[in-house]
């Protein structure tokens, strides 16, 4: 399986993207993983919020395999401590899909083809964080999860 994390727009913040890069590695051991970074809408001024959503809805939808497992970083999504996580990816590796994938969106969410596409939403806080953040929360966690699975002390520290 693999796993890939969807992104909208690059991470600005260098010692963010050298932990990403850090937690993105270690995951190699345990599960082939990609970053894909969709790039920034250009004159995004001109759009209102419906229109910015459908059209960064529209490039994600692109990015997509039919049988992909899409789940969605969203505010209103289930939340799971990291043991309960470590089951719900060994759950989806279990269930020989051959690809899950992970999105985290614009500015302002998901559009409502996004929403209809996807097979679960997951949250990582009630609190909001940055874009740039969740990507190495999340990353964070994958690996922590993977560590969880294998029984390896990382989870402990």
């Amino acid at each position: 399986m693999t796993i890939k994390l969807l992104t909208i727009g690059k991470t600005d913040n260098k010692q963010l993207q050298m932990l990403i890069n850090d937690y993105t590695k270690r995951l190699s051991h345990y599960i082939n993983f990609e970053l894909d970074i969709i790039p920034d809408l250009k004159n995004t001024k001109s759009l209102n919020e419906i229109q910015q959503k459908q059209k960064e809805g529209e490039l994600i939808l692109k990015k997509l395999n039919p049988l992909d497992v899409l789940i969605l970083l969203d505010e209103n999504g289930k939340q799971y401590d990291s043991v309960a996580f470590s089951n719900y990816l060994q759950k989806h590796m279990n269930s020989g899909i051959k690809q899950l994938v992970f999105v985290v969106g614009g500015p302002y969410g998901f559009s409502q083809d996004v929403y209809n596409k996807a097979q679960g939403k997951l949250s990582l806080s009630k609190m909001t964080f940055s874009h740039q953040m969740i990507r190495l929360f999340f990353v964070e966690q994958l690996y922590r999860g993977f560590t969880i699975l294998r029984n390896e002390p990382y989870h402990h520290r």
